[in-house]
């Protein structure tokens, strides 16, 4: 668990309710720092976490929580087939470009 996670999120829930005059109905967290064995320990110990600070400002209230887990640390290289789009001497795949679950093969 960060340090403070808890804390930090109550906060702006707080400033969220004084600007909007309602509680969030859906909740993004972006998390990174978060190696593959951790992701049940997020589910685990993160996510009912925020549940029981959802529930400290309501009884009744319950957010739709998503977690967006950023990984950086991989081997894989990617390269822009559309040559347009390609970004610097690299090839680069335009910033933004997200791969969700696979990355398949156009032989496949």
């Amino acid at each position: 668990l960060i340090t403070g996670f808890i804390e930090q999120f109550s906060e702006r829930l707080l400033e969220y309710l004084d600007v909007n005059g309602t509680a969030p109905k859906n909740i993004i967290v972006y998390r990174d720092g978060v190696s593959e064995g951790q992701f049940m320990q997020v589910l685990e110990e993160e996510l009912p976490a925020l549940r029981r600070a959802c529930k400290s400002f309501a009884t009744n209230y319950r957010p739709l929580i998503t977690f967006i887990v950023v990984q950086k640390r991989h081997h894989a290289r990617f390269f822009c087939c559309d040559e347009a789009a390609a970004r610097g001497r690299g090839k680069n795949i335009p910033a933004g470009t997200v791969i969700d679950r696979v990355v398949t093969s156009p032989d496949e």
